[in-house]
């Protein structure tokens, strides 16, 4: 018997040395995508979902602003309240990541695509490409809000992301800084290709996870910045509303994003994942030879 359990165990060493490889990184340039139809199919997903997420946020806001306005007799109490609109940002994000991941990826975030990125799972061709579909479909997303509630658009500021009363601009960009990493960092882990070579399911369930931070984050932050968290959601926002005060604090919902993915991907990659050591081992066992 005890021979038999120490067979079955070296075979199942075995099986898991050969059950995944890290699939080489994505070319930083690569000319050919250009030439290929998956590249503008996938753009063109990212920018329509881009599109809805913003269309069904935006209103969602501007819905709860109206519902909740006592001087234009509106409940304090009434509408979906802030718990409604992190729900509503999150299971956008849920169900637009759960549509597209086998298209695009379901980036729908140029703070995502730029994680990715660092992280050499989209070359840079590709990852311009998104952000600009992304931002893109943001404006109109928030376009078609702003033409179906135009009064109410302007009146309770069009769903722009902007730094709210009694917090400083180092607080609003920690905020973002730190609720993009936990976006970033949450996509990088459930999307991770070793944990979907091993663990089935991982791929159905991951837009659960990446859903859930979106409402976490808004939970913690809504109060301090409306939360951007997406640089192309705050962009869309502020480019239909335009008002200065969107624009003052635009920088904002940028550098503390693009902060964030870099600080996710690089603690994904190089701590848990410890790319640069295995990276070095590799080196030293080629020198060997």
């Amino acid at each position: 018997m005890a021979k038999d359990d120490e067979v079955v165990e070296q075979q199942g060493r075995e099986f898991h040395g050969k059950d995944y490889r890290d699939p080489p990184p994505a070319p930083l340039v690569d000319a050919e995508e250009l030439v290929k139809w998956s590249l503008y199919r996938a753009v063109i997903a990212e920018f329509v979902a881009t599109l809805l997420f913003l269309y069904i946020t935006v209103l969602t806001v501007i819905g709860y602003s109206r519902q909740s306005d006592t001087t234009h007799g509106g409940d304090q109490c009434g509408g979906v309240g802030l718990l409604g609109i992190a729900w509503a940002f999150g299971g956008m994000i849920f169900v637009l990541v759960y549509c597209t991941a086998g298209i695009s990826g379901g980036h729908i975030n140029p703070a995502v695509t730029f994680g990715l990125f660092l992280a050499r799972r989209v070359s840079l061709v590709r990852a311009i490409l998104y952000m600009v579909a992304q931002c893109l479909g943001a404006v109109c997303g928030c376009g078609l809000a702003k033409a179906f509630q135009r009064a109410y658009y302007e009146r309770y500021g069009g769903g722009a992301n902007m730094l709210q009363a009694g917090y400083s601009k180092g607080t609003g960009l920690g905020a973002e800084i730190i609720g993009t990493f936990v976006l970033v960092y949450t996509v990088l882990s459930a999307t991770d290709p070793k944990r979907s070579a091993r663990d089935s399911h991982v791929p159905v369930l991951a837009p659960l996870p990446i859903g859930f931070a979106v409402f976490m984050v808004h939970l913690a932050t809504i109060p301090i910045t409306g939360t951007g968290i997406n640089p192309a959601r705050s962009f869309g926002a502020a480019v239909m509303y335009n008002k200065e005060k969107a624009w003052d604090d635009q920088w904002i919902f940028w550098v503390g994003p693009f902060i964030g993915a870099a600080i996710a991907a690089f603690y994904h990659q190089h701590v848990l994942r410890a790319a640069a050591i295995k990276a070095l081992g590799s080196f030293r066992s080629s020198s060997a030879l």
